[in-house]
């Protein structure tokens, strides 16, 4: 919030009625792996195509937002669930591709225009080594509820949030009609869950389902079959005023939507947090190899 009050300050007269003058194209970005990927896969797209482009990556994701519709931000990559829940507080229970109509709808009001949701959903979940699930036949999380309801004894790692939160741990069990039990959910740091899991420590942990730690340490995504977890689709959101300026904007960033999914996703950030890749070389090997450049 400090940031954004200096930056409204410093630019007190750009706001969105002249950001379609602008001679930049200003990328907002959110301050963790994969969105600063994004940003420099954004940023480096566009250079290429001739534009000049200023990247702000880092920021927390309320000041990315407001900064956004102040027209500050002209463009970055939101989630559904983020602008469904966060921002516009809607807490109807809807699905996939209702979540992603309801927050296109909301947020044209605001002078934002959501442009083609990609494959990747980094929504919660919850994983298991890979051997370990195939042993055991645990493909869903109703598969998972049965394995307990019929006697097995499974522990799960999760952060402190999700186990208190109201739409958090409780509920999921209720929705599945099962309980781990309190002796077996193991608390901890969220970077911690992934580490204890691939220790043996616990054996299902929550995770981020785009996370680049679960093909790196060969974990699988338990199926969510009842649709509990809300959609986090990842999509490109551009101010209106900019996009009709420069109406090939959406062309371009609706070919790196439709180049992500969960596992593409999952992959950039493993080259990242795993084999301590750059962003900036992650972003342009996967502009080359997915054949955006």
């Amino acid at each position: 919030m400090k940031y954004l009050k200096i930056a409204v300050t410093g630019m007190a007269l750009w706001g969105a009625a002249s950001a379609a003058q602008a001679t930049e194209i200003v990328v907002g970005g959110k301050n963790f792996t994969e969105q600063q990927l994004l940003s420099s896969i954004t940023e480096q797209l566009l250079e290429a195509k001739g534009y000049t482009v200023e990247n702000r990556a880092g920021m927390g994701s309320a000041a990315v937002r407001q900064a956004t519709e102040s027209g500050q931000i002209h463009i970055y990559w939101e989630y559904t669930g983020t602008s469904l829940i966060t921002y516009n507080k809607v807490t109807e229970k809807l699905d996939a591709d209702e979540t992603y109509e309801r927050v296109k709808e909301l947020d044209a009001e605001k002078g934002i225009v959501w442009l083609n949701a990609s494959d990747a959903n980094n929504t919660y979940a919850l994983a298991m080594r890979k051997s370990d699930a195939e042993e055991r036949g645990i493909k869903t999380l109703s598969d998972l509820a049965a394995k307990i309801n019929s006697g097995e004894s499974l522990t799960f790692g999760s952060n402190a949030e999700f186990y208190a939160r109201p739409d958090g741990l409780k509920p999921m069990q209720e929705a599945y009609g099962y309980e781990f039990g309190r002796e077996n959910v193991k608390r901890m740091d969220s970077g911690l869950v992934y580490q204890a899991l691939r220790d043996a420590q616990v054996d299902i942990g929550l995770v981020f389902a785009t996370d680049g730690r679960i093909p790196a340490f060969d974990f699988v995504v338990l199926t969510d079959d009842k649709g509990y977890f809300p959609a986090y689709a990842l999509a490109p959101v551009i101010r209106k005023e900019i996009l009709d300026a420069n109406p090939e904007l959406a062309d371009l960033l609706n070919a790196v939507s439709g180049k992500l999914d969960d596992s593409v996703m999952a992959s950039l950030n493993a080259r990242v947090d795993v084999d301590k890749v750059s962003i900036e070389n992650v972003a342009a090997e996967f502009l080359k190899e997915s054949g955006l450049l």
